[in-house]
Formats: C-alpha cells, structure tokens, sequence
C-alpha cells in the first residue's frame, strides 16, 4: 500500500522542515525516516489490571501493532481507563461508572488529536469502555477498527456453568438464609476462572454484539472468549485491515448511518441484550449527528423477535454463542428474515449481506434460533411511557413470566437504603420498590442496581416484586426491573413526586409505565417539591452532573456533530 502523508493528520507531525521538531521525538523513539513517512495509526487499548475483562487488552494490542506494520503503517500505542462495574458494583464508586464512558472517549479523541494520527484500532473490554471507544472513533472519523477483548470462560460449580451473577444472586441467597457461607465462599472462588469480561449476554457482551453489528468490528471476530488462541490473529486482523481502510478512505461515518443503528439495536434485541444498549446507542449516534433516541431503540426492540439463549434469561454464555456461529449466525437468519438492512457497509468493505453470503445456518446447536422459532415473538427488551415516565423507561423482558405488573410504592431516595431494606425483608411480596436520585445528572453518574436486584432474585422474590428507578440496571439484571426512568428525580419528573403507598401499573405488552394518583395531587406535591444536593460538589463526578443530557437520549455531554464546525479527519 501506499499513502500520501500530505492528505493525512500525520502530516502536521511529520512532514516538512518546520515539523524537524516533532520528527526528532520520534527518533528518539527507534523509528527510521522511512517509518516516520508512514502513515501513523492510534492503537488505544483500555488494558489495565482492575480486572480480568482488561488483562490480555495490551497484549492483543500489541498483536495489532504487527498487523499495523504488515500493511505498511506505523502503529503508535496508549492506554486509556476503564471502571469496572462488577467490582464498582453496589457501593459508591458505581457513580464512576458511566462517567468513564465519557471519560474514555474524551481520553481517546483527545490523544489522537494532540499527536495527528491517521487511523485507529481500538481495544476494549469492561462495559462502558466499549461504548467509548466507538464513541471516539465515531467523533474523530479516522479509519477506525473495533476489538473486543473476549468474554471470561463459565466457571464450574457444582457441576453447572456459572458467572458472577450467580455469585451476586448466591449473597441474597446467604442473606435469606438459603446458602451457607461456605458454599457463598466456595462459589465466589471458581465463578471467573481466568481472563475475559463477564460471560452472559451482560453490557459487555451485548456491545461487542453492536461493534459487529454496525460494521466497527470484522464479521465474527468478538465472541471468541480472552483466552481463545484465535485472538491473536483476530488482533492481527484488524491491524492489517485498518490500513485497507485508510488506503480506500472508508470512515467510521460511512458506516454508521441510521440504518446501521438500527441493524445495531435489532442484534440487542434478538439476543436479549442489555438495557444499557438503550443508553450507549443513543450516545454513539450523537456523535454521527443522528437522532436515535430511546423510543427508536425501543419501536425496534419491540418488533424484533428473540431467538439466542443467553445467561441472564436464557442457558447460556458467550463461549456457547461463538462455538454456535457467533454474532453472524444470529445475524444471518435476521437477515433472511427481513430484519436487518444487508445494504450498510462495514469494516471489511463490504456490506452486511455481502458478508453473510459464506455465512451457513448452524443446525447442530441450540443457543441460536431460527427467526421462523423464535423464543418469544418480540425483543427481550422492551420500552415504556406513561404517566410515571414522559421521557420512556425500559426494561428487559426476556425470561419474564409475566409482563404486567401493579401495586403500592415503597420509595428510597438511593441504592444503598434499598439494599439494606432488600437485605432485612423490609419489604412486601406485590410492590413496587422505588430507587430515585440515581439518574445521570442527580447521582450523579446514574448508578447500576445489580447489587440490588440480585439480592431480591436470591430471595426468590425476582418476580415478586417490581423495581423502577431512575438510575440503570446491569445487562446481567433479571427480574421485574425498570430502568433510565425519564425525567429523573433531580429535574423533578413523576418519579420525584411518588409516596409510599401510590399504586403503580407497568404493562409491558403495551408499554405503558403509569403512576395512578391525580393530575391535582401531584401538582400540590410538585409546588413542594426541593432540590436536593448531592454530596459530590467537585471534581469530575460535579463537572459530569453539570453537563449531562436526560437518559433518553444517551446521558451525552456536549452537544455532537450537530454542532460540530469542523471534523478531526479533515483537518
């Protein structure tokens, strides 16, 4: 290949007599004036040591460096963070959770601005940090591939396949008096056997479905689990691959367009997903000048039908779905279906069909169903507005027995004096439990509750009861759960105003989310109604509060390509 550096970014690092400066860094670094010539390609990896979704990231990274150079580019590595939520999880430090999806796109944009590179290959693992790397590759619109680390092999317990959502179920169990403390012990010492993010159809697997499904990824390169040997050539893959990107000039916002969101939000759905989708979807399209709001996701969840068996509804676990075809299995019988636009371009330079075409249906597995016998006959996620939710709401349906649910509120004003109720039984079998001041902007960071709800699933009470909040749930939630309540308590929506006692409908067949007290009593509760102020009054928790956008439209900080007067690429 060759590149013509004159047209590239690189080139105001690079090229020509006033750029003798930058160049003299570069050889203190080992590279010769032909690597210098080069195009200069970011390869960003969120590789760390908080957990075990982060530990091979450096290592594949370093795999895609050598593609990088293979293809005739010159590959230039950094790292960016990551919070992990299952480690975040249940405690305050899950405020920090959504923010790092800010944070990582903002770390990313801002290091392949400041050095001028030309294209990038991103790596990530844990939740938010998928999201944000695609976040930045979308804002940049440089050549860009996405690389999902892999999912942590099922741990084994008893002679079952386990995640550490059963760990997390196991502490309502020993809470209700159901497991001893040795077997909690026992359990929490062989539930994540080694490397890779968290195994069922949870946020980080559910993203790494949308990178493929969007075209960001290369066609069933992101279920193989961490410690699959097929990494390192998929690693390798996409470092020759985005040098074919930048040669032919095919950008992320080619790709991305409306219809392959929708494609993306389709893939969401058929795999039950997590409700997280509902929040990263919206964001990234902000960052492609796109209105792909919660309702969208929500008309599309709503007419895609569920057909892949995945934990936390279903059987099984990401391994199961790469040894069963992968993302591309399921996507071509929604293809065959009608269900996805085979026209969008992608990664390869090919379209969706044009990838499917070498595609064949997997009949000896189970994990993935046919679009003609699906699992239920609409998404296992699904959107709600009403009354108690002007602005929508959402929750995840697969597995749910039933999908309507009323009775009398019990309010908190945060997770933790849930938790502790949750944990004493201070509640009642037919209520809904309430958890306000959670949203994006009043938490702030707008928590998961899976502490929460994993605790109410231990105590065999999942169904019993339903659970609504402004905050977020985890993608390995299940059970009666409601999330991304709009408007959130600190801007004083419906959820702001309920008391203990009000009756509240969700019909997820229809769904309607209402709050059933009058029109004239909440307005005397609105008159007086306050603000409250959150503890956190600096630093970067206080600066996201005051620049969060409403959940509906992806908890966005600032206002994206809509406003945007230039593009990074093009200058």
């Amino acid at each position: 290949m060759s590149f013509d550096k004159s047209k590239l970014p690189s080139r105001h690092v690079s090229v020509g007599p006033s750029k003798a400066p930058h160049r003299s860094y570069y050889y203190a670094m080992g590279l010769s004036e032909e690597d210098i010539a080069k195009p200069f390609v970011a390869v960003a990896s969120a590789g760390n040591d908080s957990a075990p979704c982060n530990t091979t990231l450096d290592e594949q990274a370093d795999f895609a460096r050598e593609g990088v150079i293979e293809a005739g580019g010159m590959p230039r590595r950094f790292n960016t963070i990551t919070v992990t939520d299952g480690i975040a999880m249940g405690h305050q430090g899950m405020k920090s959770s959504l923010v790092s999806r800010e944070v990582i796109a903002d770390s990313v944009e801002l290091s392949v601005r400041g050095h001028c590179y030309d294209a990038i290959v991103g790596f990530a693992g844990c939740d938010k940090s998928l999201p944000g790397m695609m976040m930045a590759m979308l804002r940049l619109n440089v050549p860009s591939i996405f690389v999902y680390g892999g999912s942590i092999l099922p741990g084994r317990f008893h002679g079952k396949d386990v995640t550490v959502v059963d760990v997390f179920e196991a502490v309502g169990q020993h809470a209700a008096g159901t497991c001893p403390l040795s077997e909690l012990i026992a359990l929490e010492k062989v539930a994540c056997p080694g490397h890779g993010a968290c195994g069922g159809q949870y946020t980080a697997n559910t993203m790494a479905g949308v990178a493929e499904a969007i075209g960001l990824s290369l066609p069933n390169s992101n279920m193989a689990p961490a410690p699959y040997g097929s990494r390192e050539e998929v690693a390798r893959d996409a470092g020759r691959a985005v040098m074919a990107l930048l040669e032919k000039n095919i950008r992320p916002r080619d790709i991305c367009t409306r219809k392959a969101f929708e494609n993306a939000a389709r893939v969401v759905a058929a795999t039950g997903g997590s409700t997280n989708a509902a929040l990263h979807l919206p964001a990234m399209a902000n960052e492609v000048g796109i209105d792909f709001t919660l309702f969208d996701v929500a008309e599309i969840f709503r007419t895609t039908p569920y057909i892949a068996d995945l934990k936390p509804a279903g059987r099984y676990v990401a391994k199961d779905m790469y040894e069963a075809g992968g993302i591309y299995m399921a996507m071509k019988t929604l293809l065959e279906g009608g269900f996805l636009h085979g026209d969008c371009l992608t990664v390869t330079g090919r379209t969706i069909a044009e990838n499917l075409e070498a595609v064949r249906w997997n009949a000896d597995q189970d994990v993935i169903r046919p679009v003609s016998n699906p699992l239920t006959p609409t998404g296992g996620v699904i959107g709600l507005k009403g009354s108690l939710a002007p602005d929508g709401a959402i929750v995840k349906v697969a597995g749910l027995h039933k999908l309507v649910f009323e009775g009398p509120a019990r309010v908190f004003d945060c997770e933790e004096e849930a938790f502790d109720a949750v944990e004493k039984r201070q509640y009642e079998k037919g209520e809904v439990l309430v958890i306000r001041y959670e949203g994006p902007k009043g938490g702030p960071g707008m928590r998961e509750m899976l502490a929460t709800t994993a605790a109410l699933y231990g105590q065999g009470m999942g169904e019993h009861v339903a659970l609504i909040t402004d905050g977020r749930f985890s993608g390995a939630t299940r059970g009666f759960c409601i999330g991304h309540v709009g408007p959130e308590a600190a801007d004083c929506g419906p959820i702001a105003l309920i008391e203990n006692g009000d009756i509240i409908r969700i019909d997820a067949s229809e769904g309607t989310i209402d709050l059933k007290v009058d029109e004239a009593t909440l307005a005397a509760r609105k008159a007086k109604w306050q603000p409250r102020t959150n503890d956190y009054q600096s630093g970067a928790l206080y600066r996201y509060s005051q620049t969060v956008g409403p959940a509906h439209q992806g908890a966005v900080t600032h206002p994206g390509a809509k406003a945007e007067r230039h593009v990074y690429a093009d200058i």
